[in-house]
């Protein structure tokens, strides 16, 4: 997968990953109170919904999703554009994510340390990142108008008219590169990369940045990639914050009415699932085996993904509650963690099971993991497992929108993906209405035991 420079995948705020272990919930009655305390904090005599989404697309073609939220005065936006590591070529991958760390490093007339300095003058945090399937960059401010003016029009200019000045260049690429080479050392790091490249292969997903493909990308391949992907006929604006409508309406049409035209993306390979079982095992001299085991299985929107939520839960999802830490951890102390997660993209994301074992015991980890998982395809959930998944589940949600921040993430993640605008406020009903049998049948679809690839890094079996 393409090269995010914080060296760390970007959170799904509502998505399937659920490595934390949430506070049991007591009922409905106490959800809804709090939701109803939350939203009425957040958007005064508007409780009834989850999230009073308002959607539009602007002249230059930008969808934008917008939550009118007066309590704080603050602006929080980002813009999503379709510039992920996915289209970048195979021997320049890191240059999305280089792309979009060096938006903010020059403008005519402007060097780093005045843009910089601009932001901070008015109290403004700009921020971004890219990862395989976008890129993101993201404002937040106060909504007075001289230092939202301020800020909007330092924006414009990052993404309308970067230099991409090629000293400043050259030190990121040379910062890059070290931390590659130190990663690279790393036994999860190992391991989450041959990974990526055995679940991917001849496809983007399954890419990783070295220091040779970050070495030779130039400041001409910036200069084009911008041009390319940069464009706003395909990015997404999202915006909660203390503005109006109409003020929204401005800001968006603002802010993408100088973008690049763009180009046509190129078609983008299938994902092949492996038509068989796979094993690598790579020797280290760390103390422990880094284990991870799963297979491509899901995208954005799909029809099991709440089935596939709720059941991994139960599986490897819920922290201490969990099938999987019970049967490793609390019944044979084999790891100190283990987990599932279901990673949705663009394309099927990731079903991974994660865990460290000390190295003479990745044999006896590996056979309890693979036998844990496959009772759990054949019989699915207990009707005991499956109602406290769901209580836990439904009774955090509203932890899910508490902050304005984790609100952008979901306005962002609605937007970029094309899920319904219902989709946060029907998220409890569709958990509550998930079954058993659903569960069986969607992990059917989307699992396959005899299917999985499993990489080792540090017992090399011998």
């Amino acid at each position: 997968m393409s090269l995010v420079l914080s060296l760390s995948r970007s959170s799904q705020v509502h998505g399937l990953r659920h490595g934390r272990m949430v506070r049991p919930a007591r009922g409905a009655p106490t959800f809804l109170l709090l939701t109803f305390l939350l939203l009425a904090a957040l958007w005064p005599g508007r409780a009834h919904a989850v999230l009073p989404i308002e959607h539009w697309t602007t002249s230059s073609g930008a969808r934008v999703f917008f939550v009118h939220a007066p309590a704080i005065p603050m602006l929080d936006l980002a813009i999503t554009f379709d510039a992920g590591g996915r289209y970048g070529a195979a021997d320049r991958v890191g240059l999305a994510s280089l792309t979009n760390t060096m938006l903010g490093k020059g403008v005519p007339g402007l060097g780093e340390p005045e843009i910089a300095e601009r932001f901070a003058s008015v109290g403004a945090q700009r921020g971004g990142g890219a990862s395989s399937d976008r890129a993101t960059v993201s404002l937040r401010t106060l909504s007075s108008a001289e230092e939202l003016g301020a800020a909007l029009e330092m924006l414009e200019r990052l993404l309308a008219e970067p230099t991409f000045p090629a000293e400043v260049l050259a030190r990121e690429k040379e910062r890059v590169i070290q931390a590659l080479r130190e990663a690279q050392t790393k036994p999860e790091t190992i391991a989450g990369q041959e990974f990526s490249a055995l679940l991917y292969p001849g496809h983007p997903y399954g890419r990783h940045a070295t220091p040779e493909t970050v070495a030779a990308v130039t400041r001409d391949d910036l200069v084009a990639f911008h041009r390319a992907h940069y464009s706003a006929d395909r990015a997404v604006v999202a915006m909660i914050g203390a503005v109006t409508r109409a003020q929204a309406e401005s800001i968006a049409q603002r802010l993408t009415a100088r973008l690049p035209a763009g180009s046509p993306s190129p078609a983008l390979p299938e994902v092949a699932r492996p038509g068989q079982a796979i094993e690598r095992r790579i020797a280290h001299p760390a103390s422990q085996s880094h284990i991870l085991v799963g297979a491509p299985a899901i995208a954005w929107g799909d029809p099991d993904q709440f089935a596939l939520m709720v059941g991994n839960y139960v599986l490897g999802g819920g922290g201490f509650v969990s099938r999987l830490y019970d049967e490793v951890r609390e019944k044979r102390g084999l790891a100190y963690s283990v987990y599932s997660y279901f990673s949705p993209s663009l394309q099927p994301g990731p079903f991974t099971i994660g865990l460290q074992t000390k190295k003479e015991q990745t044999g006896l980890a590996l056979q309890v993991v693979r036998e844990t998982l496959s009772r759990f395809l054949a019989d699915g959930p207990s009707a005991d497992e499956l109602k406290a998944a769901k209580a836990n589940l439904v009774g955090g949600f509203p932890l899910r929108i508490d902050s304005n921040g984790k609100i952008l993430d979901n306005l962002t993640t609605i937007g970029w993906y094309r899920l319904p605008l219902d989709w946060l406020e029907r998220w409890p009903q569709r958990v509550e209405e998930v079954s058993a049998q659903q569960i069986r049948d969607a992990f059917a679809r989307h699992v396959r035991a005899d299917r999985l690839v499993t990489v080792v890094v540090g017992d090399d079996g011998r």
